[in-house]
């Protein structure tokens, strides 16, 4: 999990892989780096990642049986939505 802003996208193939700024990881399952790739399929039933937007990611690790396919997917079913702070999110629920 963690929280990053979409700084460029492009199809690939059957898959959609965006650059991602990492504002900061909350989960740390695997190491990230300042900058990754996040590659997710283009049936994802997740929310359209707008370049430019900051989001609250929920993605894993990807790693074939070869170990040469090393990469961030989030998957049909994961979790995407736009990052909001704290604070503001506390004010929405208090109103």
């Amino acid at each position: 999990v963690f929280h990053g802003r979409i700084l460029a996208q492009r199809l690939v193939g059957q898959e959609t892989r965006y650059e991602v700024e990492v504002k900061a990881p909350y989960r740390r399952r695997f190491p990230l780096v300042s900058r990754e790739y996040l590659w997710v399929p283009n049936t994802c039933g997740c929310p359209p990642l707008l370049e430019g937007g900051e989001y609250l990611l929920m993605a894993r690790r990807h790693v074939n049986h070869e170990h040469t396919l090393n990469r961030i997917l989030l998957p049909d079913g994961g979790y995407a939505r736009p990052w909001t702070p704290r604070e503001v999110r506390l004010v929405r629920e208090a109103a």
